[in-house]
């Protein structure tokens, strides 16, 4: 049975955090949940390689250590940014009976991971805000509501259309699109699937949505949401169509229902959606 957590392991599977970060995060659970729940940022959170927080082997090692560790009740990914896709690829195989009464949280590129502990049946994989989200605006109160929901089992931060009972999923749209055609992409048959992206010309969404929509795993889908597409540059020339228009069009062409927005993004306002059905509340 997935529990609610009291002891939170840290760890980095993309870029580094800082030492201020972490100790600001960890001052906001002191603060607002005393001593219900404890802290552990990984030392591999702090370590560098390149655009990494530490070697691929190191960030998987750092993984699995805490995934498989009994002492922990949840992994809360502390950064996203690259680097979830190279994990060591024999680690999954190596997840115990721990790792799978886990809950997972975070979003973005932590986005693959999700994909891949649902497709393996590894745990409860959660979208929802990380530690890396302390400087957005509203980004303490997106920390407070990951740790209401991680501590306390609090579904009032999940999004609206999660709290229903439906099956749900959450994933970056570029994410989503790599992960396509992969062993990692899970079978999203019968789910709302809910899509936001950052800091992508809309062309470049729309390409991307070819590859989604285009992936038998979405074809039996129960619809399509659309988060929010923030910071989108603008182009030499204008694409024709606004964000939505573009999801209309390529839910129309795979026939997949489109079922309107949905309260995610990058941003502090982002809600949490727990994968498969949340409980109703």
């Amino acid at each position: 049975m997935i529990k609610s957590a009291k002891h939170i392991a840290l760890v980095c599977p993309g870029g580094p955090v800082t030492r201020e970060l972490a100790e600001k995060t960890a001052s906001i659970a002191a603060a607002r949940f005393g001593d219900s729940v404890k802290l552990h940022f990984h030392d591999q959170c702090f370590s560098a390689a390149g655009h990494f927080a530490g070697s691929d082997a190191e960030r998987s090692a750092a993984f699995l250590e805490v995934a498989n560790d009994p002492r922990y009740d949840a992994v809360w990914f502390a950064r996203g940014g690259y680097g979830a896709c190279r994990f060591d690829e024999a680690l999954f195989a190596k997840l115990n009976d721990h790792a799978r009464k886990k809950t997972y949280l975070g979003y973005s590129d932590n986005g693959m991971l999700l994909a891949r502990l649902y497709n393996d049946g590894i745990g409860r994989p959660v979208h929802g805000p990380i530690p890396a989200d302390l400087p957005r605006e509203g980004g303490e109160e997106a920390i407070a509501r990951a740790l209401a929901f991680l501590v306390e089992g609090d579904a009032s931060g999940v999004e609206p259309t999660a709290r229903s009972g439906k099956k749900c999923a959450a994933f970056n749209i570029t994410i989503l699109a790599h992960l396509s055609g992969t062993d990692w992409m899970p079978d999203l048959s019968g789910h709302i699937v809910m899509l936001e992206d950052v800091g992508e010309y809309l062309y470049r969404t729309d390409r991307a949505l070819f590859s989604i929509m285009g992936d038998k795993n979405v074809h039996n889908a129960e619809g399509i949401m659309l988060g929010r597409l923030s910071d989108i540059p603008e182009n030499d020339r204008p694409f024709g169509a606004s964000e939505e228009e573009v999801i209309k069009y390529w839910c129309a062409r795979a026939g997949v229902p489109y079922l309107g927005r949905a309260d995610i993004g990058h941003d502090g306002q982002n809600k949490i959606v727990p994968f498969g059905a949340a409980p109703v509340s």
